[in-house]
């Protein structure tokens, strides 16, 4: 399996031909979902869910689908009939060569004040990856590679040092990145690194991992 960063928590996933892309948000690159046979979305925010780029990957692949939760769903459903699929935790499925597993429920606090919405994660291909979205949501299922989101205005570095420890993945790689400067990466890289109990890695938008 190729993974393809994208720019903050978009990723590209191919394997036997076929392409999945996860949250191709208003901060991902305008053509980051083209070319995908499927795009899977967490939740609502506009950094993860962008109805441009979904139309854009959708009108070049008439094939493509789309699966989210019922909040994204009914935004862009009526434009692709039959086409975009509703799902929530617990729910398993296998779209282009990939299998499916969906985690979580709620997106992670903002602040008190400010209602949840719904966000899910990802497992795919049985715990090869685990894209959670913008929650710290534990699988209850190994983990090899944690998309982690490194850097929200809902977290601290504390917390996702502990989600490492939790997942226990074998290799961490940064999404959700864009508003961390370079400043401040070698202190995220160095106490990821040394407190995290996994090997933790970035890659910069447009490269390429094999998993």
């Amino acid at each position: 399996m190729k993974l393809t960063k994208k720019s903050h928590a978009c990723v590209r996933l191919e394997k036997d031909g076929q392409t999945l892309v996860v949250d191709p948000g208003g901060f991902s690159e305008e053509d980051a979902a083209v070319g995908a046979d499927a795009i899977l979305v967490t939740h609502e925010h506009p950094d993860h869910f962008d109805e441009g780029r979904l139309r854009a990957a959708m009108e070049a692949n008439p094939a493509a689908g789309i699966w989210t939760l019922k909040s994204v769903a009914e935004q862009i459903s009526a434009a692709f009939p039959g086409r975009v699929h509703t799902v929530g935790h617990g729910d398993t499925f296998t779209t282009a060569g990939f299998d499916i597993q969906v985690h979580g429920e709620l997106h992670a606090v903002i602040h008190p004040d400010i209602p949840r919405i719904t966000n899910v994660g990802y497992l795919i291909d049985g715990g090869r990856v685990f894209h959670p979205g913008d929650a710290l949501t534990v699988p209850d299922h190994p983990v090899e590679t944690l998309m982690l989101p490194v850097m929200a205005p809902w977290n601290k570095i504390a917390e996702v040092i502990d989600y490492v420890r939790e997942v226990k993945p074998q290799r961490a790689y940064d999404i959700h990145d864009a508003l961390l400067t370079d400043l401040a990466r070698p202190i995220y890289d160095r106490q990821i690194g040394g407190l995290g109990g996994s090997t933790h890695l970035r890659l910069t938008p447009g490269d390429s991992a094999e998993l």
